[in-house]
């Protein structure tokens, strides 16, 4: 083992040779450029990834022969029922040995709430079944739903479609906090993306419909994502449905951007309204696209 420049100056002309050319033929310098990590991942190099993240899906998806996709979104604390009324159960016993504990109230409290939106879980699945068995079968695979991969909503619409001996679509994100995708995607077809902004066009890219459930901060950034593609005239005119009318009349009010004037009365037309996963899926059949665009 060479330590420092002594060593090699030890060495005969023979193994000074041999030395040299494994330390030439170890060098990231002499790695093929595919082949060279420190590269790929170098900041250089981010349009090279990039280029990367938006064809890998794209041919994977076309191989598959994946025509077009239903896009569902939804709150990944939004788990079925048995599920949320074993983590009530949990705090509740912790709430017994400590009954003064303000934390454990708060989380009780939110728990119960999260309880009393379990019904969108089973919508969602429910919905993802209708979708999916008229829609796919050995020659064609329309309407495929598509989720972030996740727990919660998204889980539950892989799900229908897993029950339904369908496929669906899962795009991962890497985040700081490791996610793990939800175990009804179709295998192969889950992807993890390190770009929010490349995971956002193959949400949209492949679309004639989207269904938003009730969720938070990433539900409603993907929502107005779209809302604004349509209203812009860059995606063409799918079906975007809110589930849950009540939900999402208590958290925004559309009507009052357009009396102040901030949209126009023709953008409240962009979206719908539905409360069942029949009447969810009726709106998007009777949608069907002649042309996509994106």
């Amino acid at each position: 083992m060479i330590n420092n420049i002594n060593d090699f100056k030890k060495l005969n002309n023979n193994d000074k040779r041999e030395k040299n050319l494994n330390l030439i033929l170890d060098s990231n310098s002499y790695k093929l450029a595919q082949e060279d990590l420190n590269l790929l991942r170098s900041d250089e190099m981010r349009g090279v990834r990039m280029l990367l993240e938006i064809t890998k899906p794209e041919l994977v998806l076309e191989e598959q022969n994946i025509i077009s996709t239903i896009i569902v979104f939804g709150g990944a604390k939004i788990v079925e029922e048995s599920s949320s009324q074993s983590k009530i159960e949990e705090v509740k016993n912790l709430l017994e040995k400590c009954p003064q504990s303000i934390k454990l109230k708060n989380k009780y409290n939110k728990l119960k709430n999260l309880l009393s939106m379990s019904h969108y879980y089973e919508s969602a699945r429910e919905f993802s079944k209708l979708a999916s068995i008229n829609n796919q079968d050995d020659k064609c695979n329309s309407h495929v739903i598509v989720t972030g991969g996740g727990p919660g909503i998204m889980e539950a619409a892989n799900r229908g479609a897993f029950e339904a001996d369908c496929k669906s679509i899962g795009l991962n994100i890497q985040l700081p906090n490791e996610q793990f995708p939800n175990s009804f995607i179709t295998p192969g077809l889950c992807f993890k993306f390190n770009y929010f902004a490349l995971r956002k066009i193959h949400f949209v890219m492949r679309s004639v419909a989207a269904v938003f459930f009730p969720g938070g901060f990433g539900t409603l950034d993907e929502l107005f994502e779209l809302l604004t593609l349509r209203q812009t005239g860059m995606k063409s005119e799918i079906p975007i449905i809110l589930f849950g009318r009540k939900y999402w009349n208590n958290l925004i009010n559309f009507d009052f951007l357009a009396d102040f004037g901030l949209i126009s009365e023709e953008d409240l037309k962009i979206f719908k309204y539905a409360d069942t996963a029949s009447e969810a899926w009726e709106i998007i059949d009777s949608n069907k696209l002649s042309k996509n665009k994106f």
